[in-house]
């Protein structure tokens, strides 16, 4: 069985948004550092990179790769590791910073807005996401869309946008109304890996319903998914450890400025000792 491949007007979209998205993001980032603001290096690197594995996925540069290899390639791409990579470039932050300020009052209204609030929410984002995919791969979905061009396309499209919300919502680096804590993030992150890596096996025991790949093929596709999202699930895991770890390094140091007697306060504690 062969996939339908990306309609080619949907790749072109795609790639000149992402492109014109970099481009955008480097301007701004230099009209920030231009006034004397720091803004790292890294964010440049790290939302260019994002957009450069977004591309390689909507342009699907498999070659020879078996089509539901060459389909899980391109998911991974899509909708794990450049939604990683762009949210770690904390673009919203940036905008921000260096937005006219209408747009920064709609920005602020936007992300203040309770329905963006509850999409973002480690658990809500994290069903959109892979329940999608379950979704995809255990019913009759990927199927029907293989054979359709522009239904493959609103497929990805989801697969992108439900992994900006689990990458952006799980991570919390960019502002926003209700910022989840460390420990109610890395629970969601735990189940949602539990939920990937049991429908990576069953699909290495049983391809999705109404297909018809080879074993190997499976199999091999199975181990990208596996493997391809143990990678991003451990860097999504590295970022929110270091906040958790910095996090309780901070309040240790308001725990000690508190508790900390002043010149007086220490003279009539020997007093009293």
């Amino acid at each position: 069985m062969t996939s339908a491949a990306l309609p080619p007007p949907f790749t072109a979209a795609v790639t000149a948004a992402t492109v014109l998205g970099c481009l955008a993001y480097l301007a701004a980032a230099a009209r920030l550092r231009a006034r004397g603001d720091a803004w790292p290096y890294g964010r440049d690197a790290l939302f260019c990179t994002g957009g450069a594995v977004l591309v390689a996925g909507v342009a699907e540069p498999w070659g020879a790769a078996p089509p539901f290899t060459a389909h899980m390639l391109t998911h991974l791409c899509v909708g794990m590791a450049a939604p990683l990579f762009l949210v770690l470039g904390r673009p919203l932050t940036l905008t921000l910073r260096t937005a006219p300020v209408p747009v920064r009052r709609a920005l602020v209204a936007l992300t203040r807005s309770r329905w963006a609030t509850v999409a973002v929410l480690p658990p809500v984002a994290a069903l959109l996401d892979f329940g999608g995919l379950w979704l995809l791969y255990r019913t009759p979905l990927l199927s029907v869309s293989h054979h359709d061009a522009w239904l493959n396309a609103a497929v990805h499209a989801h697969i992108l946008l439900a992994g900006l919300l689990f990458s952006f919502g799980l991570l919390a680096l960019d502002p926003v109304r209700h910022r989840p804590g460390p420990g109610l993030r890395a629970a969601v992150l735990l189940a949602a890996g539990a939920a990937h890596a049991v429908l990576a096996k069953s699909l290495y025991a049983a391809g999705p319903p109404g297909t018809s790949f080879g074993t190997a093929d499976l199999h091999l596709a199975s181990q990208v998914m596996y493997y391809g999202g143990d990678a991003v699930e451990l860097a999504l895991a590295a970022v929110v450890a270091g906040q958790w770890y910095r996090a309780g390094g901070r309040a240790l140091r308001r725990e000690g400025r508190a508790g900390r007697p002043g010149p007086r306060g220490a003279a009539a504690a020997v007093t009293r000792w």
